[in-house]
């Protein structure tokens, strides 16, 4: 599957925009997930819960997050340290940096809250670079998450669909549509490429000190 853009000008040629960042997510986009999500949701949750939970959204996701939050404080303390602390908290941030010799900055963990989808994340570090929430892509394997947190935040957002789970760009509503679908983190180089203006960091610096004299 090659990459798509779904935003075209009036004389039907894509324009290109400036964009000055990526945000990407990291659990099944950067790194594969091994965390059976099942078993830690029936431990969490309870079998019970779990099950009705499970009967309401047979094909997605469970949103085991704001579940929790409606618990009392001490059953939500419980459910934390049963094992949802262990999903992208800070530790596995730091450990990928240091695997893979790289660093995100800023890097948001489950500590910061709201998460995903909420638009707080990304216009956290939007405005940790000081930049707009247009000039930046949010890339992540999610839908619901990435994608709709993106959205919200006025970015613009890149899906990353490696099974081809989520169907045709065509098949997916309004609300959930990505500017893009990719199958691979190999194609977004290229999209990015074809599609933008890329703003060197050298430029950004440049702009900001000119800015800052007008």
């Amino acid at each position: 599957m090659g990459s798509a853009y779904y935003g075209v000008a009036a004389g039907g040629v894509a324009e290109k925009a400036k964009l000055r960042g990526v945000v990407f997510d990291m659990d099944g986009t950067l790194t594969v997930p091994v965390i059976d999500f099942g078993a830690m949701y029936r431990e969490v949750l309870g079998e019970n819960t779990y099950t009705a939970m499970r009967s309401r959204n047979p094909n997605g996701s469970i949103d085991i997050l704001h579940h929790i939050e409606t618990l009392s404080p001490p059953a939500q303390k419980k459910a934390y340290e049963e094992g949802l602390i262990t999903r992208n908290v800070k530790q596995s941030v730091d450990i990928f940096h240091v695997r893979f010799g790289m660093e995100f900055n800023p890097a948001l963990s489950r500590e910061f809250r709201p998460y995903k989808p909420d638009p707080a994340p990304l216009l956290h570090i939007c405005e940790a670079w000081d930049v707009q929430p247009t000039e930046v892509m949010m890339i992540g394997d999610s839908l619901h998450d990435d994608v709709v947190c993106g959205k919200r935040a006025g970015a613009f957002t890149c899906l990353l669909d490696e099974s081809g789970r989520y169907g045709a760009h065509e098949s997916l509503s309004e609300g959930l549509r990505p500017d893009f679908k990719v199958s691979s983190l190999v194609e977004v180089l290229s999209l990015l490429e074809a599609h933008f203006e890329l703003t060197p960091h050298s430029q950004i610096d440049r702009e900001k000190i000119s800015g800052a004299g007008r």
